[in-house]
């Protein structure tokens, strides 16, 4: 098995593509305005800063598309960790940033988390790039529709203002191996 410290050692981050169409991931987003608006059952908020949730969890989803993209970022992440599939779990929330939102400067190393890592949804220009802190360097990474970008959990994270008039949505994950008392 490989660690996020071999994985990331060479490059702070990883981009990949997603294979689903941006009509597919439409979807997906509005699939999740409609959760939101419902204020469904279904949802676990937390991480209140700057007056909003920064993470929505999805207690449970039966969304053909939504379950895609994730079995696809569990594919790609087993690959980069040489275990099979069978062997990794995934934690994933929405992160919705409204017109004047940002998210926090935080990391993903609560846990046992291997890989973190995005995937954006609905990006308007100038809605708020990702920034890492990697070393001494700030990587500023401006977010790019259908595209994931994984990283080290432990590396120091935050999205910056959304200056349009328009929301940006984005899937947050976590990706870390299944422990002999989840089985």
């Amino acid at each position: 098995m490989s660690s996020a410290d071999s994985i990331f050692s060479s490059d702070p981050y990883l981009r990949r593509i997603s294979k689903l169409t941006p009509l597919e991931l439409s979807e997906i987003d509005s699939y999740l305005q409609l959760m939101l608006k419902q204020d469904n059952k279904l949802l676990n908020k937390t991480h209140y800063f700057n007056d909003r949730f920064e993470n929505i969890y999805l207690k449970s989803t039966d969304h053909v598309l939504l379950n895609k993209l994730i079995d696809e970022s569990m594919i790609y992440c087993a690959d980069l960790l040489n275990v099979d599939i069978s062997e990794l779990k995934i934690g994933y929330w929405f992160n919705l940033m409204n017109p004047g939102q940002v998210t926090t400067l935080h990391r993903h190393d609560d846990w046992d988390e291997l890989i973190s890592g995005v995937i954006y949804l609905q990006v308007p220009e100038n809605s708020g790039d990702l920034v890492l802190y990697h070393d001494d360097q700030e990587i500023v990474l401006p977010p790019r529709l259908g595209n994931y970008i994984y990283f080290d959990p432990k590396t120091p994270h935050k999205v910056t203002k959304n200056q349009t008039s328009k929301h940006r949505l984005s899937i947050g994950m976590n990706i870390g191996l299944i422990t002999n008392d989840e089985e």
